[in-house]
């Protein structure tokens, strides 16, 4: 066997492979004898067919095996021969494969298409220049948060002498077809509350349900806009049928101790509540302002540095960012199998650019952590798990039968382990400053929401996509899941 290795780029590398004529025909003779041996031939008994009737009446069949019986070993060979580490499958190319000969008349030569990783210098890690921007905390802000603790807490009090106006809230039964569409599947929704003239409540909803009173059953119809919030709406009319179970007025509880120290967390007083919330909204704009600095410090490293990345890990990076899409679409009611299938594409192509840049980082980062030597201890691994058990409230032993059934299983939460220790370099070693705080620069917006939320310590109601208009992600804190049925008045 003949190789020769071509560098077509720092990711792709091409090898041609001349195998010799006596391999061929070997091969070609064995597979050849094991057909006649196999295959009942008219005429014939079985075994006892000639070799020159098999070739002919099984020439197709033969010929692939014995493609599949030399490429298989001699492509493993050379990758070995020349240490390549291919990112994916290989790819082969044979130059007019229909005319070609295996009986062993001539050599057979094949290209094999192999992806690497690339050979990338040394980064310039150390000494980057950033700055810390931590959040300033406002009277208003702590003041949202109590109100919207008030508001968890609130009572719906039953209207039974008009019927509903703005500012009330409708618990419905809903229903609801696609007008354009009756093969997709309806839109059902029980116990549904919705608040008349709520910002985040589509209009269209106010308009109908305004001027309603218990078990009245009302229809009407949706329209939404092309750039409606979800993709399964955007655009399309939806027939509704509502049927009213209640209509509710809000009372909120009284800004006093005695509220305050009703509360899961025993405060002592309201002005207890206040000054734990406060501690606790500046712990979390420390931790805001740290991943921010992550983030700012990651994106440096990657400006800084320009090579080629792998489209394989690109395609696999994109594919989990769009997984990651769609069990979030999943969680607002959204299934994406059917979406618009322009839709889901344009998604996909969006995000090969941030599978890009995350791939590119990634890169570099364990660059970062080769140089300085970090390692991982089975310790630090079984800490990481026992603290996953923790924050998932499940035990060790079942964050390890899930990790168990992941591809990759417990080397995931060690190579997670190293990029953190990576990361953390590149923050011992930058050149930081204090700063005033930006609000238009927020390259961790989606760590800020998620830390507003340890505040509350609260567990979000999932978003109905048929009647808010903005997505959950838009909301600045969580709220609790909601009463389905009106309190009665004492």
């Amino acid at each position: 066997m003949k190789t020769e290795l071509l560098e077509v780029s720092p990711t792709q590398k091409e090898i041609t492979i001349e195998i010799e004529p006596e391999e061929v025909r070997e091969v070609y003779n064995n597979v050849s004898k094991k057909y006649a041996k196999a295959v009942q031939v008219d005429g014939f008994r079985k075994g006892y067919a000639p070799l020159d009737v098999i070739r002919l009446r099984y020439k197709e069949e033969i010929k692939s095996e014995v493609l599949q019986e030399l490429f298989s070993p001699k492509v493993g060979e050379a990758i070995q021969e020349f240490n390549l580490n291919p990112l994916s499958e290989p790819h082969l190319h044979i130059e007019n494969p229909d005319n070609l000969k295996v009986n062993g008349s001539q050599p057979i030569s094949l290209r094999v298409h192999v992806e690497v990783m690339p050979e990338i210098p040394a980064p310039e890690y150390k000494n980057l220049e950033v700055t810390r921007r931590t959040r300033p905390l406002s009277d208003d802000e702590l003041s949202r948060i109590i109100d919207e603790r008030r508001q968890e807490s609130a009572t719906l009090i039953p209207v039974e002498d008009r019927k509903s106006q703005d500012g009330d809230t409708v618990i419905v039964d809903l229903e609801g077809t696609f007008a354009d569409d009756e093969n997709t599947e309806p839109i059902k929704a029980d116990d549904l509350e919705i608040k008349l003239g709520d910002a985040n409540i589509e209009k269209s909803f106010t308009e109908n349900l305004n001027g309603v009173e218990e078990d009245e059953e009302k229809e009407f119809t949706v329209a939404y806009a092309p750039d409606f919030t979800s993709p399964m709406l955007a655009g399309k009319t939806i027939n509704y049928k509502a049927k009213i179970k209640s209509v509710g007025k809000v009372e909120l509880p009284e800004l006093d101790d005695d509220w305050a120290q009703s509360l899961d967390e025993n405060f002592e007083s309201l002005e207890d509540l206040r000054s734990k919330l406060r501690e606790d909204l500046k712990i979390v704009a420390k931790e805001e302002a740290d991943n921010r600095l992550r983030s700012e410090l990651i994106a440096k490293l990657i400006e800084a540095h320009d090579f080629e990345v792998p489209s394989a890990l690109i395609d696999l990076q994109a594919r989990n960012l769009l997984n990651n899409f769609a069990q979030d679409m999943a969680g607002r009611g959204v299934d994406l199998n059917k979406v618009d299938k322009d839709f889901v594409q344009m998604a996909y192509t969006q995000m090969q650019g941030q599978a890009e840049r995350d791939v590119r980082g990634a890169i570099l980062l364990e660059k970062v952590a080769e140089l300085e030597n970090v390692e991982i201890s089975d310790e630090e691994v079984n800490e990481e798990i026992a603290r996953m058990a923790q924050y998932y409230r499940t035990t060790p032993e079942e964050i390890r039968n899930s990790l168990s059934q992941q591809q990759g299983g417990e080397a995931n939460i060690a190579n997670s382990l190293r990029t953190r220790k990576a990361v953390q370099v590149l923050v011992d070693h930058a050149k930081i400053t204090d700063g005033e705080w930006i609000d238009e620069n927020q390259p961790a917006a989606e760590a800020e929401e998620e830390e507003k939320a340890k505040v509350k310590s609260k567990k979000a109601k999932k978003d109905n996509q048929a009647v808010e208009k903005k997505p959950k992600a838009e909301k600045k804190t969580e709220t609790k899941e909601p009463k389905k049925k009106a309190a009665k008045k004492e």
